[in-house]
């Protein structure tokens, strides 16, 4: 397995085309890849192994990172051509982007351990308008419902989101919102970032029309503790929640700073 950081320039035209595009930042990861064969969003590769799974981090206007985890490593030489600086990558020992092994996190993740984490999801979930009607998959744009779809998904992913001493939340345990269990404060977790895309699907090869897709991404930056090894491997390298293609799922780690000595 590889991670592999990728600055995008967004001064450059074909960089603000992929970004307004998920459909086409997918195609272009995807073509990194030349053992691959092409694929869409709506047809993945098969298998049940780990897939390709990317993010975009928007730091600052002009700071966005592309985060890829990926079995193989990858070529990104066309995205530096399309989105990145040419002329410094003209140096083999710069070429545009960074990858490294994975799989020694991978095996750091024992039981137990703490870790700082950032997630994009796509959370959703199923309602019905009536009796009788078929059920509707429907986007969380509350960051309390956001975080509480995350607190839902926790124990099969094989993590558990650490919680906030007494002392340090501002809200009261039994606050509610709306009747609900009010998750702002209780977590180390936090929605930095939520964004409502809207692009158009491209039409497949038996000539249909084109379609636009609306989908709800929220960036989630906290605390967990490993509750399973295996299963939380899995959720990092196959991803977690809908919408992977469209760059949701990605969860990456980082160790924890250590406590300030008293």
């Amino acid at each position: 397995m590889h991670l592999t950081r990728f600055r995008i320039n967004t001064a450059r035209t074909g960089a603000r085309r992929l970004l307004s595009s998920p459909q086409s930042l997918h195609a272009a990861v995807m073509s990194a890849f030349p053992a691959l064969l092409p694929t869409t969003p709506e047809q993945p590769a098969a298998g049940s192994g780990p897939r390709v799974l990317w993010r975009l981090d928007h730091n600052a206007r002009a700071e966005v990172f592309l985060y890829v985890v990926s079995p193989d490593r990858p070529d990104f030489t066309h995205l530096v051509e399309q989105a990145g600086w040419p002329a410094l990558a003209a140096d083999p020992a710069t070429p545009g982007w960074e990858t490294r092994p994975y799989t020694p996190l991978l095996d750091r993740l024992d039981k137990g351990s703490t870790w700082a984490f950032r997630l994009t999801a796509n959370p959703v979930h199923s309602v019905r308008n009536k009796d009788g009607a078929p059920t509707k998959r429907t986007a969380h744009i509350n960051p309390v419902h956001q975080m509480g779809w995350l607190l839902k998904q926790q124990e099969r992913a094989g993590f558990r989101i650490l919680e906030k001493p007494d002392a340090a939340r501002l809200l009261p345990s039994a606050t509610t919102h709306r009747g609900h269990p009010h998750h702002g404060d209780r977590y180390e977790l936090a929605v930095r970032d939520q964004r409502g895309l809207s692009f158009a699907k491209s039409p497949d090869s038996r000539g249909s029309k084109r379609t636009v897709v609306t989908l709800v991404t929220a960036t989630f930056d906290g605390r967990l503790e490993v509750t399973d090894s295996q299963l939380l491997r899995h959720t990092l390298t196959h991803g977690l929640g809908k919408a992977k293609a469209y760059g949701c799922g990605l969860m990456t780690l980082a160790p924890l700073a250590p406590a300030p000595a008293r």
